[in-house]
Order: structure tokens, then sequence, then C-alpha cells
């Protein structure tokens, strides 16, 4: 029987297939069973969202998970129906899974329930602008009043500064400190939004949560997980390739994973690192279309500082002379204010070492 690919690239599959983080976890669940709620920073690709399933796994019985991305939320109505009907679906008691009940928390409007081929059933809210406030608040007040202890997991939490309306974050933040059983887990991969909002003075969640930043996973971890599998597969694993490859990305979680994921259709394994280079290459030639599409949507001068960012891998002073003069760069303000939007824009990386290509494999098709 064909072994199934332990490699995955989407969705939490259970702890067995799930890497590490083993500090990370009970320092997030010590958080939330003692009353605190965190904010989880790192880049994207890390592992942040796999590393809530994983706490979500080991939750004890009493409190009930809720999971939400908000990457493509662009207003405060869109957050609201998306965060009404998470939170619903997640914690409806089954008697208000019939209808009843919930007409008593929401006033505004009806929840619309779809059942699911699955036997679950999934709440819509059909919200418009002027009751977004009011619904928001009616579903914190349906938070609290669950018999169990709502915990409720936020990802790409930086983008509510994206949204038109003013003073967004405020109110959030004055729902939240007064829920009393209901616990947040605040994910960003924006670390100088993320901590804007959370670590300083001015920010409305200031020292409101305990700050989390997640780093890559430890090399000999990583190593030890995925050569467990091709062992016991009988796929040949070489410790050798595998450093090439953990060095090759910086131990960047999704990349190591997409690579191997590749590698284990090999019937030879991982066994050199020409097997590495092979399937990296097939990664970047998949992705040509997407890339040049991508470059030639930028402007000229944004074109040439993402291929000096590439050539470079890590840029500590980007506005630099010897840096501007060797690739022809836009000078002075010109070339910090491109840097910016380009950050913002998450193309490039701003990191404590310096600027870098956001997407790896991008950056790797930009040195071709």
């Amino acid at each position: 029987m064909k072994v199934r690919n332990p490699f995955f690239i989407k969705g939490y599959h259970g702890p067995e297939f799930f890497c590490d983080r083993v500090a990370e976890t009970k320092k997030i669940l010590a958080a939330v069973e003692n009353g605190r709620d965190v904010t989880l920073m790192a880049p994207r690709r890390y592992g942040k969202t796999g590393l809530i399933h994983n706490v979500f796994s080991k939750l004890q019985k009493g409190f009930g998970p809720v999971y939400m991305d908000i990457f493509q939320i662009s207003n405060l109505t869109e957050f609201t129906k998306a965060f009404s009907s998470r939170v619903v679906s997640e914690l409806a008691t089954p008697i208000e899974k019939t209808g009843k009940g919930l007409l008593d928390f929401f006033r505004c409007c009806r929840p619309t329930a779809t059942p699911q081929p699955d036997g679950r059933v999934e709440f819509s809210f059909n919200i418009v602008p002027d009751d977004a406030e009011a619904t928001l608040k009616d579903t914190f007040d349906f938070l609290e009043s669950r018999k169990v202890e709502p915990v409720v997991a936020i990802d790409e939490f930086q983008q509510v500064r994206e949204f038109p309306e003013k003073g967004v974050e405020a109110m959030l933040r004055s729902y939240v400190q007064f829920c009393s059983r209901s616990h947040f887990i605040f994910a960003g991969s924006k670390k100088h939004l993320m901590e804007e909002m959370f670590a300083l003075p001015r920010g409305p969640f200031y020292q409101s949560t305990q700050l989390m930043n997640i780093d890559v996973i430890e090399r000999n971890s990583f190593s030890s997980f995925a050569e467990g599998f091709f062992r016991r597969s009988g796929r040949c694993f070489d410790r050798d390739s595998f450093e090439y490859l953990y060095d090759r990305f910086n131990g960047v979680t999704w990349y190591l994973q997409v690579v191997l994921n590749r590698v284990w259709e090999r019937e030879s394994g991982l066994d050199s690192q020409e097997a590495v280079d092979e399937t990296v290459e097939q990664l970047i030639d998949e992705g040509e279309p997407t890339y040049s599409d991508l470059l030639l949507s930028q402007t000229v001068s944004a074109q040439s500082v993402l291929k000096a960012v590439a050539a470079e891998g890590i840029v500590k002073e980007i506005s630099a002379k010897a840096l501007i003069d060797k690739y022809n760069l836009p000078v002075g303000s010109t070339i910090r204010s491109l840097v910016r939007e380009l950050v913002d824009r998450n193309l490039v990386y701003k990191s404590t070492a310096g600027y870098s290509i956001y997407d790896q494999l991008f950056s790797l098709w930009l040195r071709r």
C-alpha cells in the first residue's frame, strides 16, 4: 500500500504531522489556561497557523476554539460578518443551531443556517454597514454567554489597521477588555505593525497581551522529524542533504515542507543535494509565469530594487551609496519610500538583519 505523503503544505493534520514547537505550544496553553491573551508574531510561512491549531488540539475540555484569518478582509462590515459567522458556527449549542435563541443575541440581523455535508451547521450574517458595530457588540455578548470558555484566534490581525473606518482598534480593545471568560490569540505577520498595536504606548492594545515572537524550528528537530518519516517508509534520508536544504531556505517551515513534499515522490528519497536542487528548480519553473507577471507589474525603479535585494540576499542599509551605485538605484528619500511600499505589499521583508525578498522562491527566480 502506498504510504501517504506526510509533508503537508496546507491545513493542520494532527500532532503526528506537526514538527516540534513544544515550548511554544506549552507557553500559549499556559497563557490561555491562566487568563492571558496572546499576541503571536512571525513572518508568513513560519507556521503560525499550524501552531495555533496545534494549541487548539491540546486544549482541555471546557474550552471552545474559534479560528479566523482576516488577511483578505478590508473593512469593518466584512470583519463583523466573518467574526460573527465563525463564532456562532463554532460555539452555538445544538438548540441554537436549530435557530432557537439566537435572536435573543442578534438584534439587527438574523443569522442564516446552512447544513454542511459532514453534519455541521455553518452560520452566515447579511450585515449592512450601519449595523456592523451593533452586531459586533452582540457577538461579543454571545461569546461571553457560552458555557465553554471561548479561545478566539484572529490571524493576520494587523489587517484591521487597513480598514477605512476610524477607531476600529480602540473599539475592539474596548470589547476584549471586558471579556472575562473569552481568551484571544492575535496573530500577525507584519511585525512592525503588530508592535505598533501591542508594544507601543500609543496603541490601544498596549500591555494587554503576552507578546510572543516565533522563530524558525531548530534544524536538528526538523531533521529528526523528517528523517523519521523517510526511514519508516524505507526511503533514503541523507542528513547532509537536509542540512543543505535547511540552509538554502533559512529554516523557514513552508519551504522545507514544500521541497520535502516533492522529494518524497522520488523513489531514491532524499539521497543527495542534487535531489534538493532539482526539486527547487522545478518549483521555480512552475512559478515562473506568476513571478514574471509580478515583476512586470512593478515600476522600473521597483524592479531594480527587487533585483538588487535578491542579488544581495540581505541588505543591511537600503540607501547605502555603495548599493545604489552598484545597481544604479534611485537615491535618498526616493528609494526609502519605494522600499516602504514594497514592505507594505509583502514583496520585501524587513528584519533586524536587514531587507530581503519575502518569497524566497521569487528571490531565487530573480537571481536567474
